[in-house]
């Protein structure tokens, strides 16, 4: 029993020394770990400020570069409208949109840290080589009221006098605008912009102009810097305009943008107020439905491209799909440009249920005559002073 005792101070001695030796390993481990720990951290942090510091350098050129000439070489006058109650923000997205500034959300910015009051509507002559500074001074020194120039297209123009009124109101000649017209690039390009509107058109063939009937008759802001074909657009632009309304009603009847503007052309020239175009239109509509061709000395005249006070009988027989005296049906295309008053006409004709299917107007009086068959026509006709273009 008593040997058994003596060496229990031993074992105790040896399990003391492992037990302080497995505490100062583990207390070595802790420091590694925590050394090891500490260095990812400091990489962490070290990343995090080095981001900090790239975002804020580029954040930085960003904003010093968007404070820059959109292109300090470029001097070319752009005239910029500024339509009335136009926020900051939505200035900014025209200016960047003109390419007269890089970005719009900085412009934003630079306005109300400058504390600008918001800009009077107008137009601006500006230029892509000015800083965001030059631009917003102009803005603040007020446009103009009116453009540089106002192009006026009339009620029944054709696109060959478009070219002509054009021609003299900008520095763009009547044969660069035809030429336009026949650039197939170009009207691709505004068929997809509005495919409701021209895609009939473009789906005809034996078409001498495929926007004959789409440049919309009013008056057009013209102003140094513009193109061609944002002039052109723009006309474009403002039939479509006119027509969104009726879209629906053209496909309800089962009829095309192209047939509405063709007969709506004709009315153009035919009638001299409402009424009467819309019962001109239900004559032209009763002849299709007869199979009837349209006889309109319109169409024969546009078929020759000429104007004339008297058409002959070899001006009737022209080879041509617009003469509406040899061919049924409504030809290719409109035989100019349109009003609105003429498109509702055809929208809406009257008097369908008369079956008439003549008309001729007294030259002076004005007053448009109908018949129902060609010997009543003829009798009426016979008593009354006409002009070219209203025996039908």
């Amino acid at each position: 029993m008593g040997n058994r005792g003596e060496h229990r101070p031993d074992h105790q001695s040896k399990d003391k020394q492992q037990l302080e030796a497995a505490a100062e390993k583990l207390a070595e481990e802790r420091v590694a770990e925590k050394k090891v720990v500490d260095k990812i951290v400091y990489w962490i942090v070290g990343i995090l400020v080095l981001l900090v510091v790239v975002i804020g350098l580029l954040g930085a050129n960003f904003v010093h570069s968007s404070l820059q000439a959109y292109d300090s070489d470029n001097n070319k006058t752009v005239v910029v409208k500024i339509p009335m109650g136009a926020t900051n923000k939505q200035i900014g997205a025209i200016l960047a949109n003109e390419k007269v500034i890089k970005n719009a959300m900085i412009f934003n910015y630079y306005v109300k840290s400058h504390n600008f009051s918001e800009f009077q509507t107008g137009f601006y002559n500006l230029k892509p080589s000015m800083s965001l500074a030059e631009v917003t001074k102009k803005l603040a020194d007020g446009g103009s009221q009116t453009s540089q120039y106002r192009v006026l297209i009339k009620e029944g123009a054709t696109v060959e006098q478009v070219g002509t009124s054009v021609a003299k109101a900008t520095h763009f000649s009547k044969k660069q605008f035809l030429a336009l017209m026949k650039d197939q690039t170009f009207m691709q390009k505004l068929a997809k912009k509005y495919p409701e509107l021209l895609s009939s058109s473009m789906a005809q063939s034996g078409v001498r102009y495929h926007l004959e009937g789409y440049l919309y008759p009013a008056t057009y802001d013209y102003y140094q810097g513009m193109s061609l074909k944002e002039l052109v657009t723009n006309m474009v632009e403002k039939t479509d305009l006119v027509m969104q309304p009726y879209y629906k009603q053209i496909k309800a009847k089962d009829l095309s943008v192209q047939q509405v503007l063709t007969l709506a052309s004709l009315v153009e020239r035919e009638g001299n107020n409402s009424t009467d175009r819309a019962k001109i239109a239900g004559v032209f509509f009763n002849r299709i439905d007869t199979d009837m061709p349209l006889q309109s000395d319109i169409s024969v005249m546009y078929a020759l491209n000429t104007h004339k006070k008297h058409l002959y009988n070899k001006d009737l027989a022209v080879k041509s799909p617009y003469n509406l005296y040899k061919n049924t049906g409504y030809g290719p295309g409109p035989f100019n440009n349109p009003s609105k008053d003429s498109i509702q006409a055809v929208l809406q004709p009257t008097d369908r249920d008369q079956d008439y299917l003549y008309f001729v107007a007294d030259l002076k009086t004005g007053k448009v005559y109908y018949s129902q068959t060609f010997e009543e026509h003829t009798s009426t006709n016979s008593g009354i002073q006409t002009k070219n273009g209203d025996d039908n």
